[in-house]
């Protein structure tokens, strides 16, 4: 590494946000952008660990180490070549990953660890800036014709490797506009569209075809998508919602958080909205149910439009503040903080729903009661602790099932695993010869990141299938 002794002289800093009072005011990017001398100062952080465990801790295998030296040696135009031979869009992992890579860093085992994807993010930033990220088509075409359905990253991400295979590749979107959950349901003030746009374009120079409104199973049909077609990626994420069955469910107010959030981007964008009802938390008194990443995107809109109030409320415990440094190869169990609980708001741990009350057909009360983590695992509630919420709006955060079971997945009869998702067969194959399945419609609902990772191993199998041989990564 540049600086052998950089860990030990220079401590974790990571990239300043804008102020509360301000970016509540927009949907614009929270973060500011970091000086280059700044990112070169934390790249130097990176040790000469041996073993780079952040390397597998990556879901693509980042080649972290080898980057980090490259920028400290200012070098950042070899950086962006190796962070582009396993990554096809780092700027969306740099902005949307909660980087596993970091509590994998052998320097997190007694210090705080290198600060990975603010340095990847500023490596992409940089290569943009420079007008080094170029369309790169193909030399020769192959005759083969792949279809992708879906257009989040997953998609994204196998159609450009199949296309720089020389494979003719056209992506299906059941929406009026590419990018999947990074278009609709992810809010602008974690990635602005323009970044995602940017990529799209390239995509198309570099000979991607897209086509929106396109809803796989009726226009076109699954016959006809088969008979087109020499081979199908289905990259339909995972977005069927988990639901509550409790009293008063049915009350009007209480929604399915990704429907707020498609709307709310919707109307960010300046695009109609076309649902009944329209949904909005402006000055109403807000519940979030839900502790995850789509449960803080719901926060962050709630306070953007100007709610009366918002709560924050799961079913267990509040974690520790400090993770467990021994928990690797483990997620850490940590409180997450994210930049829209900073914006104001209630967090509360350890509360179930009992149901919901209300009058003329609409929500007014949340009854709840406080739960119990045992030793087992299990969450019980607490008798006698019964409560009540005054809400105007509750969303419910609370996960995803699987892929949505619409007429396409019907016609192909794959049939769904112990997660609601997608089986597959040697790697990434299905029961059907030449059609492949990759990021959440496979694993469930998960990273970016991961979502990113399968695409490209998709892309590599269906380029096997095709030509009996295949350079693509696997």
């Amino acid at each position: 590494m540049g600086d052998p002794k950089g860990f030990l002289k220079i401590g974790r800093k990571p990239t300043p946000k804008r102020t509360v009072e301000e970016r509540i005011q927009d949907y614009r990017y929270v973060y500011k952008t970091w000086p280059a001398e700044e990112v070169r100062e934390q790249a130097a952080r990176c040790m000469d660990c041996g073993i780079p465990f952040c390397n597998t801790g990556c879901p693509v295998n980042n080649l972290i180490p080898d980057w980090n030296d490259l920028v400290y040696r200012d070098r950042w135009h070899e950086a962006i070549m190796r962070l582009h031979a396993t990554n096809n869009f780092p700027e969306f992992t740099g902005m949307l990953c909660p980087a596993p890579c970091e509590p994998a860093c052998v320097l997190s085992i007694n210090d705080k660890p290198v600060t990975i994807k603010d340095i990847e993010l500023s490596i992409i930033n940089r290569a943009f800036e420079e007008g080094w990220v170029k369309p790169t088509p193909p030399h020769l075409r192959t005759g083969k014709r792949v279809a992708v359905v879906g257009s989040g990253p997953a998609g994204l991400a196998a159609a450009q490797q199949l296309n720089r295979a020389g494979h003719h590749v056209v992506v299906f979107e059941k929406d009026d506009k590419i990018g999947g959950l990074l278009r609709y349901g992810i809010p602008d003030f974690k990635i602005e569209k323009w970044i995602v746009d940017r990529r799209i374009k390239q995509m198309e120079e570099e000979g991607v075809e897209f086509r929106t409104s396109a809803y796989v199973g009726y226009d076109p049909t699954t016959e006809e998508l088969k008979r087109d077609f020499d081979s199908i990626i289905l990259a339909v994420g995972a977005l069927q919602g988990r639901d509550l069955d409790v009293p008063g469910r049915e009350l009007g107010g209480i929604h399915l958080a990704m429907d707020y959030l498609v709307q709310q981007n919707r109307r960010v964008a300046g695009l109609p909205v076309n649902a009944d009802p329209e949904i909005s938390a402006r000055g109403k008194n807000v519940v979030i149910l839900g502790g995850g990443d789509t449960s803080a995107d719901c926060l962050g809109n709630s306070h953007r439009e100007g709610c009366a109030s918002v709560k924050v409320l799961t079913h267990g415990p509040r974690p520790p503040e400090n993770p467990d440094r021994l928990a690797w190869p483990d997620w850490p169990l940590i409180l997450h903080t994210y930049p829209a609980h900073e914006e104001g708001g209630e967090r509360g741990f350890s509360v179930a729903v009992k149901g919901f009350s209300g009058s003329n057909g609409h929500v007014e009360r949340m009854h709840a009661v406080r739960t119990e983590r045992m030793k087992d695992g299990k969450t019980v509630l607490i008798e006698g602790t019964d409560f009540e919420i005054e809400t105007d709006l509750v969303l419910l955060a609370i996960g995803f099932t699987g892929p949505v079971r619409d007429k396409f997945l019907e016609d192909l009869g794959l049939g769904y695993n112990e997660r609601g998702a997608i089986p597959t067969v040697d790697g990434f194959g299905t029961e059907q010869p030449g059609v492949f399945v990759a990021g959440d419609a496979k694993r469930g609902a998960s990273l970016i990141v991961w979502a990113i990772a399968e695409g490209r191993k998709a892309a590599s199998q269906a380029d096997l299938y095709l030509m009996g041989e295949s350079m693509l990564p696997g």
